[in-house]
């Protein structure tokens, strides 16, 4: 019996896996016309696996020989000089040579102390080739292991060096090579000393681009709940599952095979065996649970730690729903991308990557950054928020008004104006935590985005949140606030006023001659 996969390698015989033909496809036909590339995505993002199946795809052609290696658990020591790197490397080639022709791997190894610098080590390379005698392919596993390294920078340099002159004279070389990791290694910026800053480095400026996204799409999905559904003999809704779990991962690989094993190994409990969307839902609610985390989540929170430019511009997205473009020339957006964190969105603007990254990222924000703004007494937390399972918006936003009017004075208009989202968010998340989750949904007939919405037992709140710059802004935000209402057929919503005035009143009211029952609260 098969299972869904979070950790290592995926293997066909093994695992679910969602269809992956387009992006193999991809990388094989880079390799069979001989060119160099980097497959360059987030950590588990399916690089290692889509690596074993072109290594198994080459390996079983006559006309080729693969050599797959991996920079994982090497160590500085190997990467401290040159003499070291070269005796690394041929070390790993002659390991992976004795899987399939020791006669060349006893020749390496002969060769391996007579080999003092990386001229020497490319006119090495070109002879074992020519003692294969064959088109030879070199994979490269973790490259981020060595990439911030002037003499790892140098091999790549040597490799292209030679590559390039193999365009020239006839010259055996490597016929494709594939670079697996993280970061771009086609730019590298390093700082070789202490006291000297980062320098642009292009070692490998020969990559093809691969143009693929590793992310899946719905359609890869199904595939994956299809074959699980036909092996366990069920009837499952696959189309809609597999529209399911796209909305809330957006085709993360790792997030999508993690839903599945969640709901797979009864680690959340279903109604029967065969699924339903609600099984997708309660998976959603499994990970963004504050008291649950992975390696995966653990390293999204590192990088938002180490990275303080990175964490204001998602800050700036999640919390005050600015629009950025989405350049990738921009340093700040390319590391969102690298990291998995950021991606274009509609009309190429700055987006989250997924719903689950952006809700861990809102609590972790909600927690960083105004913890101690919002210290909610029990007059706040007493009232009956809830009712019949169902929240009392009205009332939450009664108190949330009643909080705002009685801290008002402690707080200058700027500091609101700045936090006013992050401060109702803070307030809402003690009386949502474990049956609700907020989110700001992407709106396409409007192109644009909600200010908050909130699921609450599957029922949907929206607030809308304005600040007061007159009657005829209010009205515009209660019109989109009704367009958004029709789009998911709700009936009734509420909308938020930050005024800053001095003579300003602290209202309720409900919004007269309106399509819609629409509650404006005034703070």
């Amino acid at each position: 019996m098969k299972r869904f996969n979070t950790t290592g390698v995926c293997i066909v015989d093994k695992h679910y896996m969602c269809d992956v033909s387009a992006k193999f496809n991809r990388c094989k036909t880079l390799i069979e016309n001989g060119s160099y590339y980097a497959i360059n995505f987030p950590r588990q993002y399916g690089k290692t696996t889509i690596k074993a199946l072109l290594a198994n795809f080459f390996a079983s052609k006559n006309n080729y020989a693969v050599i797959s290696i991996s920079f994982e658990g090497i160590g500085d020591e190997a990467f401290k000089s040159e003499i070291h790197l070269i005796k690394m490397f041929i070390s790993l080639l002659v390991e992976e040579l004795q899987f399939f022709n020791i006669s060349v791997a006893n020749y390496l190894e002969e060769q391996i102390n007579k080999i003092n610098n990386f001229k020497d080590l490319q006119n090495l390379i070109s002879l074992f080739i020519d003692k294969l005698n064959t088109k030879t392919i070199l994979l490269i596993d973790e490259v981020d292991k060595a990439s911030n390294n002037q003499v790892f920078v140098s091999f790549l340099a040597s490799l292209r060096d030679r590559f390039l002159k193999s365009q020239e004279k006839k010259i055996t070389v490597f016929h494709s090579v594939v670079l697996l990791g993280v970061h771009d290694v086609k730019t590298l910026k390093l700082k070789l000393r202490p006291d000297e800053e980062q320098k642009l480095n292009s070692p490998w400026n020969i990559a093809e681009d691969l143009s693929i996204d590793f992310a899946f799409t719905q359609q890869e999905i199904k595939p994956m709940l299809e074959d699980y559904a036909q092996e366990h003999n069920l009837k499952m809704p696959v189309t809609d599952l597999s529209q399911r779990l796209y909305y809330y991962t957006s085709g993360n690989p790792f997030l999508v095979s993690k839903m599945c094993a969640l709901i797979d190994e009864n680690q959340i409990q279903r109604h029967s065996a065969n699924w339903c969307i609600e099984d997708i839902d309660k998976a959603y609610k499994y990970l963004i649970d504050g008291n649950y985390t992975t390696t995966n989540f653990d390293d999204m929170y590192k990088n938002l730690e180490n990275n303080s430019d990175l964490r204001a511009v998602l800050s700036s997205i999640i919390i005050d729903g600015n629009i950025i473009p989405f350049d990738i020339g921009d340093p700040i957006i390319a590391k969102g991308k690298t990291f998995g964190l950021l991606c274009s969105g509609l009309d190429n603007r700055c987006d989250i990557s997924n719903k689950i990254y952006e809700f861990r990222m809102l609590n972790y924000f909600i927690a960083k950054n105004l913890t101690e703004e919002v210290q909610l007494s029990s007059k706040y937390t007493s009232a009956k928020f809830k009712e019949n399972n169902q929240l009392n918006i009205t009332l939450i936003l009664q108190k949330f008004q009643q909080f705002m009017q009685e801290h008002n004075s402690s707080k200058d208009n700027t500091f609101l104006e700045k936090n006013g989202r992050l401060l109702l968010m803070s307030f809402l998340r003690p009386i949502i935590n474990g049956k609700g989750y907020m989110f700001k949904e992407n709106v396409t007939a409007e192109d644009r985005k909600m200010d908050l919405v909130i699921t609450y037992n599957d029922k949907r709140y929206v607030i809308e949140l304005k600040i007061w710059y007159g009657e005829k802004y209010l009205q515009e935000g209660i019109e989109q606030l009704c367009d958004y209402l029709d789009s998911y057929n709700l009936d009734s919503g509420h909308i938020l006023i930050y005024n800053f005035n001095k003579s300003k009143k602290y209202e309720i009211q409900k919004v007269p001659n309106c399509k819609k029952d629409i509650t404006a609260v005034f703070v």
